[in-house]
């Protein structure tokens, strides 16, 4: 049976939705090299450095998923808060002597390599194999209609997230108040 209806081509590179594909694929590779920068540096100020790097990335993946509060949130609480802290906390800290680990489980070195490869593969082959249907979008993201959801509809969510971070608050000043007595 032949179809009647015509195949639609990809976008061009040169065209808006070739170039916006670019820049997502963009944003995707700052991600993952924030990610092994972060992971890889054996010096705590490049590690802490790649990991901004990362945060900026998620908040471009935020971005272009339709959520320009949610990136603009994770630029101002992670890059600028989280970050900042854990710089501050690093130039803070005594200085430790280096000490070298080894070996220490089954999924490092070739054997952990070839693991993520292959859940990387898999992934990947799932992604470009699944049809991805357009999808309207829902709203405009804007501030005014988050917040009147966060007062409405996500109320007891929003009231539930305050109190675990007070709580996490609270733990924070026990352990440090029973690392002061020792």
């Amino acid at each position: 049976m032949i179809s009647s209806t015509p195949i639609a081509a990809p976008p061009a590179l040169f065209s808006a939705d070739g170039l916006v594909g670019v820049i997502f694929l963009v944003m995707i590779g700052v991600t993952i090299i924030g990610g092994f920068i972060a992971c890889n540096s054996e010096r705590l100020v490049r590690a802490v450095a790649g990991l901004i790097v990362c945060f900026v990335g998620v908040a471009g993946l935020y971005y272009f998923l339709n959520s320009p509060f949610v990136a603009m949130m994770q630029v101002l609480i992670y890059v600028g808060a989280v970050a900042v802290t854990i710089s501050f906390a690093i130039m803070l800290a005594a200085p430790e002597e280096q000490k070298k680990i080894g070996v220490s489980g089954p999924l490092v070195g070739p054997f952990g390599f070839g693991t993520a490869a292959l859940i990387a593969g898999g992934f990947s082959v799932l992604a470009i194999r699944t049809e991805w249907p357009v999808i309207a979008k829902i709203n405009d993201g804007s501030i005014k209609k988050i917040g009147i959801q966060l007062l409405t509809d996500y109320s007891m969510v929003f009231e539930l997230i305050s109190i675990v971070l007070l709580i996490a608050i609270i733990g924070a000043l026990v352990i440090a108040r029973v690392e002061r007595k020792n």
